[in-house]
């Protein structure tokens, strides 16, 4: 179901571009920001249904974000998303180790992107809540 509010973290601005124009175009509503520590400030004030995180920020990485997203009783059962270049198995193992709700590889496809916002947005909420 489309309408939901997806936060896009992601510090370049032509895949946040990308992320925000394919998310739009199906009806989502989107939040943006460039680094980890201003996502999880707009996570905590906008409690978006779904994050994309992207792993290599400035600063705080993705993984450190996802694990201060889940110490926080507020943050804790929003969904995330890593959106990455670090496409090698071991990264993808060590990114779904962390705790993440699903993997997607950059350059994004866009069917399969849609594919997994769909999957995990479609998740029960206490499902996603069990942190």
């Amino acid at each position: 179901m489309a309408g939901e509010l997806i936060l896009v973290v992601e510090d370049h601005e032509k895949n946040r571009k990308l992320v925000r124009d394919v998310l739009q175009f199906k009806g989502y509503r989107t939040l943006e920001s460039e680094s980890a520590e201003e996502g999880i400030r707009l996570a905590q004030a906008h409690r978006p249904a779904l994050i994309l995180m992207d792993i290599s920020l400035p600063g705080m990485n993705g993984i450190t974000a996802l694990s201060r997203l889940r110490a926080d009783p507020v943050t804790r059962g929003i969904p995330v998303i890593a959106v990455t270049a670090s496409a090698m198995t071991q990264d993808r193992q060590t990114i779904l180790a962390a705790g993440f709700d699903g993997y997607q590889s950059k350059p994004i496809d866009v069917k399969g992107f849609l594919e997994a916002v769909r999957r995990v947005l479609a998740r029960p909420v206490d499902a996603r809540d069990d942190s």
